[in-house]
């Protein structure tokens, strides 16, 4: 039997989706010791290969087939537009992609006006207002706090996740239009889905019952 193996975006989801995996008795202990400096745990019994990965790399390593299954939230399966299945909402990390900016900006995206709009995720932005809403806008991308983007000018608005909108609020900003809800998902290699359809499976339908 060959391994399966699966790719967890590192951080909150990687710990949300171990316990998962522990309640549907796929357990890897070695992978909740802190100081490892291992990069691949696998479970020899169960032939499953576990690894973490940078978030945005996990629809890569899905759709390239490096790993049969991925656990990685919305947000990133949309930004990296990947091939691959999306099988099951886990329904953790629940949020918003969201167009947020001063009060002031929402007339202009209300008259469609050309404005400027900075984000982490410019192919979801892109989507957004040129695919739905046919509004032209100049996307910047940026790498760090968006919020500052329209604080300083850079821009009108932004695209970014809110989660409470606190530090939206903190900042003079606020929710204008939502873009899509967000929350952790399932995604599975399409050729893996068909060669290893009923280990998969099996495994989806266990995580199911439990969430």
């Amino acid at each position: 039997m060959r391994y399966l193996t699966i790719a967890l975006a590192k951080g909150r989801l990687a710990d949300h989706a171990v316990e998962l995996f522990e309640k549907i008795g796929i357990t890897c202990e070695e992978m909740k010791d802190k100081d490892t400096r291992k990069l691949i745990f696998t479970n020899e019994e169960l032939k499953i290969k576990f690894f973490l990965s940078k978030p945005s790399d996990v629809p890569t390593y899905v759709e390239y087939g490096a790993a049969d299954i991925g656990i990685v939230g919305k947000d990133t399966i949309l930004e990296e537009n990947r091939r691959l299945f999306e099988v099951l909402d886990l329904g953790i990390g629940k949020c918003k992609m969201c167009v947020c900016g001063p009060e002031s900006a929402a007339e202009k995206l209300n008259n469609h006006e050309l404005i400027r709009v900075a984000t982490k995720y410019p192919n979801i932005a892109k989507n957004y207002f040129f695919d739905k809403k046919r509004q032209t806008v100049e996307i910047i991308k940026l790498n760090g706090s968006v919020e500052l983007a329209p604080l300083v000018g850079l821009s009108e608005v932004i695209v970014d996740i809110v989660e409470t909108g606190s530090t939206l609020r903190e900042n003079g900003l606020k929710v204008l239009e939502e873009v899509c809800p967000l929350s952790a998902r399932v995604v599975v290699n399409q050729v893996s889905m068909k060669m290893e359809n009923e280990r998969i499976a099996r495994i989806i339908d266990n995580i199911r019952e439990v969430i």
